[in-house]
Parts: structure tokens; sequence; C-alpha cells
């Protein structure tokens, strides 16, 4: 639901959105996560997804690129045949919240071994701990790294970005890899961020905070570098699993938009998206020592 808001900010309703969300939570995500983790087809043809690269992330990315598509881009974004790019109004809070969901990983990966009843289970778990960190500081520090190659200067939302994307790219197998191949599977995240970006406006889907990047992109990378440390998979089995998985969430998450479109519609005014979102949906100023008066 995080990964659908934050590509949708800015123009959506509330009322569809959490409506979409309760779909999303309660009928999509558990039928298509019970394939594998619920013993299903897809656990039996022996896809592997640890915590959830594809099961979780790449699915939600997919549900905010059907979103993407059906709301539209924002007003202004593109414009005249060009792309007008429209900064974070935060960078301090965005930086803060990108440490909290980098903490909040370690609960979310090392949580997926569901057993710390041994000392092997406890080194397992330490392992993944290391391998998370590993993931996330080479995804930052390849963005960072790229983004002064390519524009010539250090773009922060890159970074944070980055950082989630080598996240992402671990979650599907944060147990197998070494530290090495931990730091080559995160920083070839951080490194699609940087390209799926760019890319992403040049099709004119407006992702407002890049979380089509960093979860489906970087998401479906991490499903698929499985096999290179766990021998267990192969490479067919693990793209077998993203494509069910991508069309099933992407066709039903694109049929619910189109009804909700449809029916209550989904897009605030014209006024309402200068205003501001806070404003026109929730009654208040979310910085009110910007205000007018």
């Amino acid at each position: 639901a995080s990964i659908v808001s934050g590509t949708l900010a800015e123009r959506i309703k509330l009322w569809p959105f959490l409506i979409f969300t309760a779909i999303l939570t309660g009928v999509i995500y558990p039928i298509e996560a019970s394939w594998q983790w619920g013993g299903g087809f897809l656990s039996e043809m022996g896809f592997s997804d640890f915590a959830g690269s594809t099961l979780v992330h790449a699915a939600g990315g997919f549900a905010a690129l059907a979103g993407a598509i059906v709301l539209g881009p924002r007003i202004g974004k593109f414009k005249d045949g060009k792309v007008h790019p429209m900064p974070g109004s935060n960078l301090a809070l965005a930086t803060l919240g990108t440490f909290i969901l980098w903490l909040g990983w370690f609960g979310f990966n090392g949580g997926s071994q569901l057993a710390a009843g041994t000392v092997g289970d406890i080194t397992d778990v330490g392992r993944i701990f290391a391998n998370t960190n590993m993931a996330a500081a080479s995804g930052a520090l390849v963005a960072l790294i790229l983004t002064q190659l390519v524009y010539g200067k250090v773009d922060l939302t890159m970074v944070l970005n980055g950082a989630l994307a080598g996240l992402v790219s671990i979650t599907a197998e944060p147990l197998a890899p070494s530290l090495l191949m931990s730091l080559i599977i995160g920083g070839i995240g951080g490194a699609i961020v940087v390209f799926a970006v760019p890319a992403l406006d040049k099709m004119k889907i407006d992702d407002v905070v890049g979380a089509i990047p960093v979860h489906l992109v970087a998401g479906i990378w991490g499903t698929l570098a499985v096999p290179l440390t766990n021998d267990g998979t192969s490479f067919m089995t693990q793209l077998i699993g993203v494509v069910v998985i991508g069309l099933f969430v992407f066709v039903v998450s694109l049929i619910v938009w189109v009804i909700l479109k449809s029916t209550m519609g989904i897009r605030v005014s014209e006024e309402s998206e200068i205003t501001g979102l806070d404003k026109a949906e929730l009654g208040m100023e979310a910085y009110p020592e910007f205000s007018n008066g």
C-alpha cells in the first residue's frame, strides 16, 4: 500500500485509494503470496523468494504501475514534450524515512527466517542482517557514484532510492550470498534506479517517489538473481514466478483502478491538486509555516 501511495501521491482521492488498498492487501496479495508461501504451485515448482522481492515489492510495484497509468501524470509534469522535475518538499524527512526503512528491513528479512530456536538459526539471522546491510550500503554508494557521473552532481533522492533498491534486491535471497555477492546484488539494484527513473519519464509514467524502479524493477532483479547463490533454484523457474505474479497483480489492479475511476473517480480536481491534497482531502495544512494565511 505504501508503494502505491508513494507513486500516486499528490493527485489521487483519499477514499478510492483506501478502497484499493483494502482490495490489494485483503484479496490480491493473499492470493499471489499463497502460491509460494502457502505451499501453492510456485512453491511446488521450486520458485524461491525468501522475504518477498517479488511477492511483496514487485507486486506492489505492479499495482502502482497500473494505478499510475489509469490516473495519469501530475499537472505540468510532462509539458511541451519535456519532463519538468518536481522536487520533494523536505529532503531531511526523506532521508530520515529512508534510514527508518533501512532499520526496519533487518526485521523484515531477518524475521523471515521464521526460527530462532537453535544456534544455527541465530547464526543465519546474523548473516541475513549482514547481507541486508551490505546490499543497502552498496545500492546507495553505486547510486551516488552514478549520479555524479551521469548528471555531474550527486542526487540525494537517487542515493536514498539506491539504498532502498539494494534492500529490495537482496530480499529474495538474503541468507545464501556472501558479503561480496550481497554487495554486487545491492549495487546493481542501486544502478537500476538511476537508469529506470528517467526511463519511466520517457514513457510519460509519473511516479512521484520512484517507487516503481525501486520496488518493481529492483524486485524483479533480486528474484532473478537468486540462482546466482542458491543452487536449489533455476533462472527459468524464477522467471516464470515473476511473470505469473506480475501478470496477475497488474491485470487485477488495472481492472480495479478502471472500475474505481468509472464509478467514483480517482483523481482530485485541478484546483485541489494545485492547492495540495493535505488541504483538499484532509482539511489541514501539512506545512502551515508556508501558508499565506
